[in-house]
Formats: C-alpha cells, structure tokens, sequence
C-alpha cells in the first residue's frame, strides 16, 4: 500500500498571523486534529500546528489564544511523504521522527494528510 491509498485528501490549511483561537475554531468546524500553516513564499516552508501544540504551548502556559499567533506554536518544517511512498516506510518514518501525521507532497502540492491511525486501519485489515 502507499501513501496515496491511505492519505486523507482533505488537508486544512491556515495562515501562520491568525490568532491560536481561529485555528481551534477552524479544527472543530473541520473536525480534524491539525492544520496546515501556509508557507509565506516558494523560499518559504509549510508548517503544521496541531492540537497538542494548543494543549503544550497554550493552555498549559497559560498562553492568551486570542493573543498568541499560529507562527509562534507550530511546528516548521515539515516532514512530508510523497504519494507513492510504502506504507512499511511512512510508518517508520513517523517512528523516527516521532509525528503522528504526514503530509503527503507531491512535488508541487500538499494533495493529502496520512497519520498513523491511516496506517494502522489499513494494517489491522490484511491481520
């Protein structure tokens, strides 16, 4: 299996100057766990923040959510996978790097998200 059979197509994305409380907002709407910080250029790199960012670098530090922008807790960069990646290589992959989630690149786009839940769903089917 590769990462484009297991990845979710719908990525979110946002802007790295919105405010923290904006990107909770947008993950409940969305109902998804992480989002995509935009890159400000080509030189530029992605970022992602996730809702272990919100827990570690916000509400455990007291941190105002409508004061603290995306840009100061998200992680940068990011480690993608491309499309035809094998799944054996993206679970080990997140096992190195110790992320839960990994956008899928393909060269010009993020086209998807696959985390470790993908892997294992897909795993447990063929047990």
């Amino acid at each position: 299996m590769k990462a484009r059979d297991l990845m979710n197509e719908e990525v979110e994305f946002i802007d790295g100057s919105r405010n923290v409380a904006d990107a909770v907002r947008q993950m409940n709407e969305r109902n998804v766990s992480s989002l995509i910080v935009q890159h400000r250029g080509i030189e530029d790199a992605f970022g992602i923040v996730t809702r272990k960012d919100v827990v570690t670098k916000v509400i455990a530090t007291g941190a105002d959510p409508h004061a603290t922008k995306v840009a100061d807790i998200m992680s940068k960069p990011l480690v993608f996978a491309s499309p035809g990646l094998e799944h054996k290589y993206a679970a080990r992959l997140l096992a190195n790097t110790g992320f839960r989630r990994l956008p899928v690149f393909d060269g010009k786009n993020i086209v998807g998200m696959l985390s470790n839940s993908d892997i294992f769903a897909a795993f447990s089917k063929t047990i």
